[in-house]
């Protein structure tokens, strides 16, 4: 079985040897390092690859909320935490799980298990088939193939799909990190669009559903890249 590196973060020392054991039990991860403070743990993200990240939130200097607002994490992340009230703003920043502590053995293995089916699906290129996004106060399921386009509209974004308008405050870069650019992706600074739905493209002008959207210069190249490459 292919081994996935991962590292944890805790400021706990007895939990911080809980999650290693546990880690050291499942046969697809192998333990690269462990650190007692976000920042530590920062620096060694950014030269090394790590498939999946143990974070603790409440750490001093810089909590594990922080790091995820603050830094692009490739990694498949799984909070430990022992808050609650966390979880809806940690399933924003499109968290795998959540994990209250104390938690047991079986609740620690189901989430390295969703760890390794998502970088499962990324390794054979399978894209996912719906996204969680915050609008008002809950999280609303949006089936990707649905989607026409999302519109920027001041502090919020507008995403059209065939269906229903949803309003949301995610920005158009926390979009862009959940949602494949070859399904729906970025071509002005108020505008992504679903490719598979574009109607027509004339005069760096691209039509959806009766609405005419533009393509920037900022987007234009990578967009005909996209165009060209793709295959369905």
């Amino acid at each position: 079985m292919k081994q996935y590196k991962c590292i944890i973060i805790e400021d706990e020392p007895l939990a911080l040897e809980r999650t290693k054991e546990f880690a050291q039990k499942v046969p697809f991860l192998e333990v690269s390092s462990t650190f007692d403070n976000a920042l530590d743990g920062l620096t060694y993200l950014k030269t090394n690859k790590i498939d999946v990240l143990f974070l603790d939130i409440n750490m001093d200097e810089l909590t594990g909320i922080e790091l995820l607002e603050s830094s692009k994490i490739e990694s498949q992340v799984i909070i430990t935490t022992a808050y609650q009230e966390y979880a809806l703003k940690s399933f924003e920043l499109n968290v795998t799980d959540y994990l209250l502590k104390p938690f047991t053995f079986n609740r620690f293995l189901q989430a390295a298990n969703k760890a390794l089916d998502n970088l499962d699906k990324v390794a054979t290129n399978i894209a996912p088939e719906f996204i969680f996004v915050k609008t008002e106060n809950r999280l609303e399921k949006i089936n990707l193939r649905d989607i026409l386009y999302i519109e920027g509209m001041r502090d919020y974004r507008r995403i059209h799909t065939i269906n229903k308008r949803i309003m949301t405050l995610q920005n158009f870069k926390e979009l862009e990190q959940i949602i494949p650019p070859k399904l729906v992706c970025r071509v002005h600074k108020s505008y992504m669009v679903s490719l598979r739905k574009i109607d027509s493209i004339e005069r760096n002008r691209i039509r959806i559903a009766d609405q005419l959207i533009p393509i920037s210069e900022t987007y234009k190249v990578i967009f005909f890249q996209l165009i060209s490459a793709t295959k369905w």
